[in-house]
């Protein structure tokens, strides 16, 4: 069974930080490029940053570029979003997603609400 589980959400006020995790299993963790994307309400979901197998981090979207990073430690199947300098527009669900060039299959988490409000 593919699961993939999100934690780390939560009501924070401008210029927080959180730490996002989404916990992998069912599925050969270090062999899939990881990814985070956010939807607010009303927007369509956009992807905030990606990390390779390998831990090389690629499309860093401009918005978060410089306050957001993205890291994994395969040991733990882990993959982590850390969020400084949160802004009110920074509100959404987080969506962790998984990705692999050798399978069709893509999985998906549920998701963690990130409000950003004072």
């Amino acid at each position: 069974q593919v699961q993939l589980v999100e934690s780390g959400g939560g009501l924070v006020q401008p210029g927080g930080s959180l730490r996002l995790s989404c916990a992998a299993s069912g599925f050969t963790f270090n062999m899939y490029t990881m990814s985070w994307h956010r939807q607010a309400p009303g927007k369509e979901r956009e992807l905030v940053a990606a990390i390779t197998n390998t831990g090389i981090s690629r499309n860093t979207a401009d918005s978060v570029k410089g306050r957001f990073a993205i890291s994994r430690d395969n040991a733990k199947n882990t993959v982590y979003l850390q969020m400084n300098s949160l802004k009110p527009e920074d509100t959404a669900v987080y969506y962790c997603k998984a990705s692999s060039r050798y399978s069709d299959q893509i999985y998906w988490g549920l998701g963690t609400q990130v409000t950003v409000s004072s």
